[in-house]
């Protein structure tokens, strides 16, 4: 049987899949690149936005009329609060309500087993009640198939309640793998896997729940010390959880924990962030942004912000202007607000005008955009690590600029690890591609 593997969403979501296809895989099936030779095709979904729920239904109509006899299995953060309607939609056979691969697996072996069928019944999660007991750990992942970077999830779940976050309401609360597991699964990821991202949903409460307990900069000290031939990267953490251990950690560790850090924002103004139900304060915010930018140099620092949340002002995005200019941003996400059914948002009065959110969104990009061209544009000259992806075209280096292989291009295999001076202008970043490559080692 063939299968063919469609992820929408983040990191954490896309090492999911991964552990759907070796689950699936270990039971005899085959993973084919194009889903126009599948016979199955498994769809997980991301349900972080109304736009990442409408994606995923809009691919699954597509690929049902232009492949009917294809069978459909959808998995996935909306199926957990959609289940209904994706089992109404024609051609989906089986839906799995959450991320767990054995269940995906089964689903799979089923759905295939009654093609032309009517839709089978499997034992699933009954409700979302029964979410925070899918399982986190399991079968160790061994590889990410076809890529030079690796995810390696640490955890699952939140246990905050942001006021307009459905995904946690799709993963329950937070779920730690165990340390030993996390490094075991690492040094198998080493075996083909230049660099690692530590990921989950979040990744900053890592530990809270075990006993005893850990933190975030104990199990990145434990991997670096362990798993001695890769670089890791941190996903996703909130600034006021990059806590001195980890920041030390990270200016000590010789880029083995790459300058780099992704922390969500959403807004500059209290009022805003208030009614987010953020735990942060814009002033808490930016003197750890501040603090972290003094102490890692060079560093990459990106964001997730929103635009357009009910109740936001003129005054409130101009305060998230503000501050998206003083600190030293190399990228920004930016979305404009979209109520998420089931979130404590969805009620708030005042909303936002479509049309004034897209505009101020536009306003945050265009700003961000300056920022990463000032930012590359001082990288050139300057030493840097590069991994490369892909056929080894271009790749990313420790502070998340991704650069060309030579100023005209050219290719080293994929996996890779460059050393050396980075070129060109703010636009376009090259390295020259050295006699020989090696592996980053400690």
């Amino acid at each position: 049987m063939r299968v063919h593997y469609h992820s929408f969403g983040c990191k954490a979501n896309q090492y999911d899949t991964e552990r759907m296809r070796q689950e699936t895989e270990a039971r005899g099936t085959t993973t084919v690149p194009s889903r126009r030779d599948a016979d199955v095709v498994v769809v997980n979904t991301c349900t972080v936005t109304n736009q990442a729920d409408a994606d995923a239904r809009r691919f699954i109509r597509r690929l049902h009329r232009e492949q009917p006899e294809v069978r459909i299995v959808v998995a996935g953060c909306s199926a957990a609060l959609r289940a209904d309607e994706y089992r109404d939609m024609p051609g989906v056979g089986e839906v799995i309500p959450g991320h767990d691969p054995v269940q995906v697996a089964s689903g799979v072996a089923v759905s295939s087993a009654q093609r032309g069928a009517a839709l089978s019944q499997i034992e699933l999660r009954a409700s979302l009640d029964r979410i925070d007991s899918e399982p986190i750990g399991g079968e160790l992942l061994r590889r990410r198939a076809g890529m030079s970077r690796g995810w390696l999830k640490v955890q699952d779940g939140c246990d905050r309640k942001c006021s307009f976050c459905a995904t946690r309401l799709a993963r329950g609360s937070s779920r730690s793998r165990s340390p030993a597991e996390v490094i075991a699964e690492a040094r198998l990821l080493a075996e083909t896997h230049a660099e690692l991202v530590v990921t989950g949903i979040h990744i900053g409460h890592y530990g809270r729940d075990l006993e005893p307990g850990w933190t975030l900069a104990r199990l990145c000290a434990s991997l670096i010390e362990a798993v001695p031939d890769v670089r890791f990267r941190l996903g996703s953490v909130e600034a006021t959880e990059v806590d001195d251990p980890l920041l030390e950690l990270m200016a000590a560790s010789m880029d083995r924990l790459a300058p780099h850090l992704h922390m969500p924002l959403q807004s500059g103004a209290d009022p805003v962030l208030r009614a987010m139900r953020r735990w942060h304060t814009r002033e808490q915010y930016r003197v750890r942004a501040l603090q972290i930018a003094e102490k890692i140099e060079p560093l990459g620092l990106g964001a997730d912000v929103i635009t357009g949340f009910p109740g936001e002002t003129e005054a409130d995005h101009e305060a998230t202007r503000a501050l998206v200019e003083e600190l030293p941003f190399t990228y920004l996400h930016v979305f404009p607000y979209s109520p998420r059914q089931g979130t404590a948002a969805a009620g708030l009065p005042h909303p936002v005008p479509q049309r004034i959110s897209g505009e101020r969104a536009r306003e945050l990009r265009e700003l961000a955009q300056a920022k990463g061209v000032a930012y590359r544009r001082s990288r050139s000259g300057q030493r840097a690590v590069v991994v490369l992806e892909g056929d080894g075209g271009s790749g990313l280096t420790e502070d998340y600029l991704r650069v060309r292989v030579g100023r005209n291009g050219g290719t080293v295999p994929g996996g890779a690890v460059l050393h050396g001076t980075l070129l060109g202008d703010g636009e376009h970043l090259y390295i020259d591609p050295p006699p020989s490559s090696s592996r980053i080692r400690a």
